[in-house]
């Protein structure tokens, strides 16, 4: 009788676990709650009907024609950090750098942090393997080549990172010219 009164049920049990999992698979906690920049705006741009392929293509064929770069981010509407990323691209200094400088394209990819993801194939047709949380920034040439490969699986904490951070490596990959 009394090791079972120490147990924590099972259900409760992994309902714990997997609640600290999705947390932790978009960004840490505290990095969240600790924010620099805590008002950030937020939008859900991932939409999983949209298909992927074609709006990949889509958005290079746009940048080769305008001589812009893309922008493809892998992300999720569950995800607090893919809806900041997404957010701060529908503010007028984000749309005024993607005017002159990308074009921008949303791929919903699930969870696959869990082994849940969808469209994943996206991000390996630009050599990004293993992703585990969302979102996934890619920056690609009009080219279709990645300029951003140490980096763009270093997303997962975009709610915690200032608009004036996040705008300063967008431009770092896409100068004026």
């Amino acid at each position: 009788m009394q090791a079972s009164r120490n147990l924590t049920p099972r259900p409760l049990l992994l309902a714990s676990i997997a609640g600290v999992l999705m947390v932790s698979a978009c960004a840490p906690l505290s990095s969240s709650l600790n924010s620099a920049d805590s008002a950030h705006p937020e939008a859900r741009a991932y939409d999983a009907s949209i298909d992927a392929n074609a709006s990949v293509d889509a958005g290079l064929a746009r940048a080769k024609a305008s001589g812009r770069h893309v922008i493809l981010v892998l992300g999720a509407n569950w995800c607090h950090d893919s809806r900041a990323f997404a957010g701060w691209m529908e503010t007028e200094r984000f749309q005024s750098l993607l005017k002159d400088r990308f074009e921008l394209v949303y791929v919903n990819v699930g969870m696959p942090q869990t082994k849940d993801g969808h469209n994943l194939h996206i991000a390996e047709r630009f050599s990004v393997t293993d992703i585990e949380g969302t979102p996934s920034v890619l920056v690609l040439s009009s080219d279709g080549v990645l300029l951003n490969g140490e980096s763009a699986k270093s997303w997962r904490n975009a709610a915690s990172r200032t608009q004036d951070a996040i705008f300063a490596e967008l431009v770092a990959l896409a100068p004026e010219g």
